[in-house]
Protein backbone atom coordinates (compact mmCIF):
# COMPACT_ATOMS: atom_id res chain seq x y z
CA UNK A 1 0.00 0.00 0.00
CA UNK A 2 1.65 3.28 -1.12
CA UNK A 3 1.69 6.39 1.05
CA UNK A 4 1.58 10.04 0.06
CA UNK A 5 1.60 13.59 1.39
CA UNK A 6 -0.68 16.28 -0.07
CA UNK A 7 1.17 19.59 0.29
CA UNK A 8 -1.27 22.51 0.40
CA UNK A 9 -1.08 26.06 1.68
CA UNK A 10 -1.28 29.70 0.57
CA UNK A 11 1.33 31.24 -1.75
CA UNK A 12 4.70 31.83 -0.11
CA UNK A 13 4.21 29.24 2.61
CA UNK A 14 7.12 27.13 1.31
CA UNK A 15 5.38 24.21 -0.41
CA UNK A 16 7.93 23.65 -3.19
CA UNK A 17 10.83 24.24 -0.79
CA UNK A 18 9.31 21.67 1.55
CA UNK A 19 8.91 19.13 -1.27
CA UNK A 20 12.55 19.58 -2.23
CA UNK A 21 13.77 19.28 1.37
CA UNK A 22 11.53 16.34 2.28
CA UNK A 23 12.51 14.52 -0.93
CA UNK A 24 16.17 14.83 0.03
CA UNK A 25 15.51 13.80 3.64
CA UNK A 26 13.44 10.74 2.69
CA UNK A 27 16.08 9.66 0.17
CA UNK A 28 18.77 10.02 2.85
CA UNK A 29 16.92 7.69 5.26
CA UNK A 30 16.33 5.06 2.58
CA UNK A 31 12.65 5.74 1.82
CA UNK A 32 12.12 5.75 -1.94
CA UNK A 33 10.31 8.98 -2.73
CA UNK A 34 9.02 10.78 -5.81
CA UNK A 35 7.39 14.19 -6.27
CA UNK A 36 4.32 14.97 -8.38
CA UNK A 37 3.69 18.58 -9.38
CA UNK A 38 -0.01 19.50 -9.51
CA UNK A 39 0.60 23.24 -9.80
CA UNK A 40 0.22 24.41 -13.42
CA UNK A 41 1.88 27.73 -12.54
CA UNK A 42 5.05 26.06 -11.21
CA UNK A 43 7.26 25.97 -14.29
CA UNK A 44 10.62 25.82 -12.45
CA UNK A 45 10.64 23.02 -9.90
CA UNK A 46 13.64 22.72 -7.60
CA UNK A 47 13.10 18.97 -7.17
CA UNK A 48 13.17 16.03 -9.61
CA UNK A 49 9.60 15.76 -10.85
CA UNK A 50 8.22 12.30 -11.70
CA UNK A 51 4.87 13.63 -12.95
CA UNK A 52 4.05 17.19 -13.93
CA UNK A 53 0.58 18.55 -14.63
CA UNK A 54 2.19 20.92 -17.14
CA UNK A 55 2.68 18.00 -19.48
CA UNK A 56 -1.12 17.76 -19.55
CA UNK A 57 -2.09 21.43 -19.45
CA UNK A 58 -0.20 24.70 -18.87
CA UNK A 59 -1.41 27.86 -17.23
CA UNK A 60 -0.19 30.01 -20.10
CA UNK A 61 -2.26 28.11 -22.65
CA UNK A 62 -5.40 28.33 -20.50
CA UNK A 63 -5.00 32.06 -19.90
CA UNK A 64 -4.53 32.66 -23.63
CA UNK A 65 -7.28 30.42 -25.00
CA UNK A 66 -9.89 30.87 -22.26
CA UNK A 67 -9.11 34.54 -21.52
CA UNK A 68 -8.75 33.90 -17.82
CA UNK A 69 -6.52 35.44 -15.18
CA UNK A 70 -3.94 33.48 -13.16
CA UNK A 71 -6.34 32.41 -10.40
CA UNK A 72 -9.10 31.42 -12.80
CA UNK A 73 -6.55 29.64 -14.96
CA UNK A 74 -5.37 27.47 -12.07
CA UNK A 75 -8.96 26.54 -11.19
CA UNK A 76 -9.62 25.65 -14.82
CA UNK A 77 -6.45 23.52 -14.94
CA UNK A 78 -7.52 21.50 -11.88
CA UNK A 79 -10.94 20.97 -13.44
CA UNK A 80 -9.18 19.71 -16.56
CA UNK A 81 -7.13 17.31 -14.45
CA UNK A 82 -10.27 16.09 -12.70
CA UNK A 83 -11.77 15.35 -16.11
CA UNK A 84 -8.63 13.54 -17.29
CA UNK A 85 -7.77 11.48 -14.23
CA UNK A 86 -6.64 8.59 -16.45
CA UNK A 87 -3.46 10.55 -17.14
CA UNK A 88 -2.66 10.84 -13.43
CA UNK A 89 -3.73 7.30 -12.58
CA UNK A 90 -1.50 5.81 -15.29
CA UNK A 91 1.43 7.91 -14.12
CA UNK A 92 0.97 6.85 -10.50
CA UNK A 93 0.79 3.19 -11.48
CA UNK A 94 4.25 3.58 -12.97
CA UNK A 95 5.59 4.77 -9.62
CA UNK A 96 4.82 1.46 -7.90
CA UNK A 97 5.09 1.62 -4.12
CA UNK A 98 7.06 4.88 -4.02
CA UNK A 99 6.29 7.35 -1.26
CA UNK A 100 4.77 10.33 -3.12
CA UNK A 101 4.75 14.06 -2.39
CA UNK A 102 2.02 15.99 -4.22
CA UNK A 103 2.97 19.66 -4.66
CA UNK A 104 -0.38 21.47 -4.96
CA UNK A 105 -1.31 24.98 -6.13
CA UNK A 106 -1.47 27.84 -3.63
CA UNK A 107 -4.93 29.21 -4.41
CA UNK A 108 -6.74 28.79 -1.09
CA UNK A 109 -10.15 28.38 -2.71
CA UNK A 110 -8.95 25.05 -4.09
CA UNK A 111 -8.77 23.53 -0.62
CA UNK A 112 -11.45 25.57 1.15
CA UNK A 113 -14.55 25.31 -1.07
CA UNK A 114 -13.73 24.36 -4.68
CA UNK A 115 -14.45 20.67 -5.28
CA UNK A 116 -11.92 19.66 -7.96
CA UNK A 117 -8.85 19.20 -5.75
CA UNK A 118 -10.90 17.32 -3.16
CA UNK A 119 -12.29 15.00 -5.84
CA UNK A 120 -8.79 14.40 -7.22
CA UNK A 121 -7.55 13.45 -3.75
CA UNK A 122 -10.41 10.99 -3.30
CA UNK A 123 -9.64 9.40 -6.68
CA UNK A 124 -6.02 9.00 -5.60
CA UNK A 125 -7.22 7.46 -2.35
CA UNK A 126 -9.26 4.91 -4.32
CA UNK A 127 -6.03 3.76 -5.98
CA UNK A 128 -4.94 2.48 -2.55
CA UNK A 129 -2.89 5.45 -1.36
CA UNK A 130 -2.81 6.34 2.33
CA UNK A 131 -2.96 10.14 2.25
CA UNK A 132 -2.01 12.82 4.73
CA UNK A 133 -2.83 16.46 3.96
CA UNK A 134 -0.11 18.86 5.06
CA UNK A 135 -1.28 22.47 5.31
CA UNK A 136 1.73 24.80 5.39
CA UNK A 137 1.56 28.37 6.72
CA UNK A 138 4.35 30.92 7.07
CA UNK A 139 5.07 31.43 10.79
CA UNK A 140 4.96 35.18 10.16
CA UNK A 141 1.23 34.86 10.83
CA UNK A 142 2.05 34.64 14.56
CA UNK A 143 3.24 38.22 14.64
CA UNK A 144 -0.25 39.75 14.26
CA UNK A 145 -3.33 38.49 16.13
CA UNK A 146 -5.56 39.19 13.11
CA UNK A 147 -3.30 37.12 10.84
CA UNK A 148 -3.23 34.28 13.34
CA UNK A 149 -7.02 34.19 13.68
CA UNK A 150 -7.33 34.21 9.87
CA UNK A 151 -4.89 31.30 9.75
CA UNK A 152 -6.99 29.39 12.29
CA UNK A 153 -10.11 29.85 10.16
CA UNK A 154 -8.30 28.87 6.96
CA UNK A 155 -6.84 25.77 8.59
CA UNK A 156 -10.18 24.73 10.05
CA UNK A 157 -12.00 25.23 6.75
CA UNK A 158 -9.36 23.19 4.92
CA UNK A 159 -9.65 20.33 7.40
CA UNK A 160 -13.43 20.22 7.02
CA UNK A 161 -13.27 20.49 3.23
CA UNK A 162 -10.67 17.78 2.55
CA UNK A 163 -11.86 15.33 5.22
CA UNK A 164 -8.50 13.50 5.34
CA UNK A 165 -5.80 12.88 7.97
CA UNK A 166 -4.48 16.40 8.32
CA UNK A 167 -1.57 18.29 9.86
CA UNK A 168 -1.15 22.07 10.02
CA UNK A 169 2.47 23.21 9.92
CA UNK A 170 4.06 26.56 10.76
CA UNK A 171 6.98 26.83 8.34
CA UNK A 172 10.10 29.03 8.48
CA UNK A 173 10.07 28.77 12.25
CA UNK A 174 13.81 29.47 12.22
CA UNK A 175 12.96 33.04 11.10
CA UNK A 176 10.40 33.77 13.81
CA UNK A 177 12.83 35.53 16.17
CA UNK A 178 13.63 38.13 13.50
CA UNK A 179 10.00 39.32 13.44
CA UNK A 180 10.09 40.70 16.98
CA UNK A 181 8.86 39.37 20.33
CA UNK A 182 5.58 37.48 20.54
CA UNK A 183 3.03 38.25 23.29
CA UNK A 184 2.78 34.53 24.15
CA UNK A 185 5.06 31.50 24.16
CA UNK A 186 5.08 29.37 21.02
CA UNK A 187 3.05 26.66 22.74
CA UNK A 188 0.07 29.03 22.96
CA UNK A 189 0.00 29.30 19.16
CA UNK A 190 0.63 25.65 18.38
CA UNK A 191 -2.04 24.38 20.77
CA UNK A 192 -4.62 27.02 19.70
CA UNK A 193 -6.38 26.99 23.07
CA UNK A 194 -7.51 29.80 25.41
CA UNK A 195 -7.82 32.01 22.34
CA UNK A 196 -9.83 34.63 24.23
CA UNK A 197 -6.47 35.86 25.56
CA UNK A 198 -5.83 37.20 22.07
CA UNK A 199 -8.73 39.67 22.11
CA UNK A 200 -6.90 42.47 24.05
CA UNK A 201 -3.93 42.20 21.67
CA UNK A 202 -6.30 42.27 18.71
CA UNK A 203 -7.74 45.56 20.01
CA UNK A 204 -4.24 46.98 20.40
CA UNK A 205 -3.40 46.02 16.83
CA UNK A 206 -6.31 48.02 15.40
CA UNK A 207 -8.40 50.55 17.38
CA UNK A 208 -11.40 49.77 15.16
CA UNK A 209 -11.56 46.36 16.85
CA UNK A 210 -12.56 48.06 20.09
CA UNK A 211 -16.03 48.72 18.72
CA UNK A 212 -18.62 46.46 20.43
CA UNK A 213 -19.77 44.87 17.17
CA UNK A 214 -16.22 43.72 16.36
CA UNK A 215 -15.73 42.46 19.88
CA UNK A 216 -18.78 40.22 19.46
CA UNK A 217 -17.55 39.01 16.07
CA UNK A 218 -14.08 38.23 17.41
CA UNK A 219 -15.50 36.27 20.33
CA UNK A 220 -17.79 34.33 17.99
CA UNK A 221 -14.88 33.38 15.71
CA UNK A 222 -12.77 32.29 18.68
CA UNK A 223 -15.61 30.20 20.08
CA UNK A 224 -16.11 28.58 16.68
CA UNK A 225 -12.48 27.46 16.45
CA UNK A 226 -12.41 26.26 20.07
CA UNK A 227 -15.72 24.39 19.78
CA UNK A 228 -14.42 22.31 16.86
CA UNK A 229 -11.20 21.60 18.75
CA UNK A 230 -9.46 20.42 15.58
CA UNK A 231 -6.78 22.99 14.85
CA UNK A 232 -3.25 22.61 16.17
CA UNK A 233 0.14 23.20 14.59
CA UNK A 234 3.43 21.44 14.07
CA UNK A 235 6.55 23.52 13.40
CA UNK A 236 9.20 23.22 10.71
CA UNK A 237 12.63 24.61 9.88
CA UNK A 238 13.20 22.84 6.58
CA UNK A 239 17.00 23.06 6.73
CA UNK A 240 17.19 21.55 10.21
CA UNK A 241 17.38 17.74 10.22
CA UNK A 242 15.92 17.30 13.69
CA UNK A 243 12.96 19.50 12.80
CA UNK A 244 12.36 17.46 9.63
CA UNK A 245 12.61 14.22 11.59
CA UNK A 246 10.08 15.44 14.17
CA UNK A 247 7.59 16.44 11.49
CA UNK A 248 8.04 13.18 9.57
CA UNK A 249 7.29 11.20 12.73
CA UNK A 250 4.04 13.15 13.14
CA UNK A 251 3.13 12.53 9.48
CA UNK A 252 3.84 8.82 9.82
CA UNK A 253 1.60 8.61 12.87
CA UNK A 254 -1.21 10.44 11.09
CA UNK A 255 -0.99 8.25 7.99
CA UNK A 256 -0.25 4.92 9.65
CA UNK A 257 2.99 4.47 7.75
CA UNK A 258 4.56 0.99 8.06
CA UNK A 259 8.28 0.92 7.48
CA UNK A 260 9.51 -1.09 4.54
CA UNK A 261 12.54 -3.36 4.39
CA UNK A 262 14.61 -0.90 2.40
CA UNK A 263 14.48 1.61 5.21
CA UNK A 264 16.27 -0.71 7.61
CA UNK A 265 19.12 -1.42 5.25
CA UNK A 266 21.36 1.37 6.56
CA UNK A 267 21.95 2.68 10.03
CA UNK A 268 22.62 6.41 9.92
CA UNK A 269 21.55 8.34 12.98
CA UNK A 270 18.57 9.86 11.15
CA UNK A 271 17.37 6.51 9.84
CA UNK A 272 17.51 4.98 13.30
CA UNK A 273 15.80 8.01 14.84
CA UNK A 274 12.87 7.97 12.40
CA UNK A 275 12.57 4.19 12.29
CA UNK A 276 12.66 3.68 16.07
CA UNK A 277 10.49 6.69 16.87
CA UNK A 278 13.12 8.42 19.00
CA UNK A 279 12.11 11.66 20.67
CA UNK A 280 12.10 14.65 18.35
CA UNK A 281 11.71 18.32 19.23
CA UNK A 282 8.89 19.31 21.54
CA UNK A 283 7.38 22.76 21.18
CA UNK A 284 9.42 23.89 24.18
CA UNK A 285 12.56 22.64 22.45
CA UNK A 286 11.57 24.66 19.38
CA UNK A 287 10.95 27.72 21.58
CA UNK A 288 14.41 27.38 23.11
CA UNK A 289 16.20 26.63 19.83
CA UNK A 290 14.66 29.24 17.54
CA UNK A 291 13.41 31.99 19.88
CA UNK A 292 14.94 32.11 23.37
CA UNK A 293 18.52 30.98 22.61
CA UNK A 294 18.76 31.10 18.82
CA UNK A 295 22.09 32.98 18.65
CA UNK A 296 23.67 30.65 21.21
CA UNK A 297 22.55 27.53 19.33
CA UNK A 298 23.60 29.01 15.98
CA UNK A 299 27.08 29.64 17.33
CA UNK A 300 27.25 26.12 18.78
CA UNK A 301 26.24 24.57 15.46
CA UNK A 302 28.77 26.76 13.63
CA UNK A 303 31.58 25.52 15.88
CA UNK A 304 30.48 21.90 15.51
CA UNK A 305 30.45 22.30 11.73
CA UNK A 306 33.93 23.82 11.74
CA UNK A 307 35.22 20.96 13.91
CA UNK A 308 33.60 18.41 11.61
CA UNK A 309 35.16 20.03 8.55
CA UNK A 310 38.57 20.10 10.27
CA UNK A 311 38.30 16.41 11.20
CA UNK A 312 37.31 15.52 7.66
CA UNK A 313 40.28 17.47 6.30
CA UNK A 314 42.71 15.70 8.67
CA UNK A 315 41.25 12.29 7.74
CA UNK A 316 41.54 13.09 4.03
CA UNK A 317 45.18 14.18 4.41
CA UNK A 318 45.95 11.02 6.39
CA UNK A 319 44.39 8.87 3.68
CA UNK A 320 46.42 10.68 1.02
CA UNK A 321 49.66 10.09 2.96
CA UNK A 322 48.83 6.41 3.44
CA UNK A 323 48.13 6.12 -0.26
CA UNK A 324 51.48 7.72 -1.18
CA UNK A 325 53.38 5.38 1.21
CA UNK A 326 51.71 2.37 -0.34
CA UNK A 327 52.64 3.60 -3.85
CA UNK A 328 56.30 4.03 -2.85
CA UNK A 329 56.41 0.61 -1.21
CA UNK A 330 54.88 -0.94 -4.30
CA UNK A 331 57.48 0.70 -6.56
CA UNK A 332 60.44 -0.39 -4.38
CA UNK A 333 59.17 -3.89 -4.02
CA UNK A 334 60.76 -4.88 -7.35
CA UNK A 335 59.65 -7.32 -10.01
CA UNK A 336 58.16 -10.48 -8.49
CA UNK A 337 59.97 -13.83 -8.97
CA UNK A 338 58.41 -15.69 -11.88
CA UNK A 339 60.08 -19.01 -10.97
CA UNK A 340 62.13 -19.06 -14.19
CA UNK A 341 65.93 -18.87 -13.88
CA UNK A 342 67.92 -17.40 -16.73
CA UNK A 343 71.48 -18.84 -17.10
CA UNK A 344 73.75 -16.63 -19.22
CA UNK A 345 76.62 -18.09 -21.23
CA UNK A 346 80.08 -17.12 -20.02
Amino acid sequence: MPFAQLIIGPPGSGKSTYCDGMHQFLSAIGRKCTVVNLDPANDHTSYPCALDIRSLVTLEEIMEHEELGPNGGVLYALEELEGNMEWLEEGLEGLGEDYVLFDCPGQVELFTHHSSLRNIFFRIQKLGYRLVALHLTDSYCLTLPSLYISTLLLSLRSMLQLDLPHLNVLTKIDKISSYGPLPFDLEFYTEAQDLSDLVPHLMEENPVMRHPKFEGLNNAVIELVEDFGLVAFETLAVEDKKSMMTLLQAIDRAGGYAFGGAEGANDTVWQVAVRDGLRGMSVRDVQERWIDRKEEFDELERRELEEEVARARVEAEAMDEDGEDEDVEEMTRGVPDSGIKVVRKP
